[in-house]
């Protein structure tokens, strides 16, 4: 990741549902040649009281979300919105919507993204490479807008949501008013 083209920000918790595990989430965004997303997301806290999934494999996998887990949901002018899960565990899982929360369904990528994770007492580090290749809709825009999130689920189970930005009432990664950050090609 070119660290001078990446944009940097901060994911707040949704103020209904926050935990006391982890302090703060910063990601770093780019639009990478190739085309590509990365997504690098260091989250700081009691890493001990995060629950992490079992290894995994580096396979699609539906239901990441329930546990914790890295997103990233990509809209591209007139192709809807993709929406991209990244596990600590290496799995991962990609769909398409054609509008908000309406026709969902896989999304055809012509390969899984790149996953790289570290861990230590204070930090988790999770690195993703979404190659568009396959995408049409996003393989040529010059820009697109990212909304980008993280659940983190604790070691009692309580879930926290975070998010760049959040829309009114329950968290909803999907809310247009998530899609907050604005990329270049």
């Amino acid at each position: 990741m070119s660290r001078d083209t990446a944009q940097s920000v901060l994911l707040v918790p949704h103020p209904d549902a926050s935990g006391d595990a982890v302090w703060s989430i910063k990601v770093e965004a780019v639009l990478a040649p190739g085309p590509s997303l990365v997504c690098r997301y260091s989250v700081h806290g009691d890493m001990a009281r995060v629950r992490m999934p079992a290894a995994g494999a580096g396979h699609r996998t539906d239901g990441l979300w329930k546990h914790t887990c890295c997103e990233a949901f990509v809209r591209a002018p007139g192709a809807g919105y993709y929406e991209f899960n990244f596990s600590p565990a290496l799995d991962w899982a990609a769909y398409h919507f054609e509008d908000y929360r309406r026709g969902m369904s896989a999304a055809s990528l012509a390969q899984p993204p790149g996953l790289q994770m570290r861990r230590t007492r204070g930090q988790l580090d999770l690195t993703a490479t979404v190659y568009f290749a396959g995408l049409a809709p996003l393989r040529t825009v010059a820009q697109l807008r990212v909304a980008l999130a993280m659940v983190i689920e604790e070691d009692h189970g309580r879930l926290s949501y975070w998010a760049l930005q959040h829309g009114p009432g329950n968290p909803d990664f999907h809310h247009p008013d998530s899609f907050a950050l604005e990329l270049q090609a």
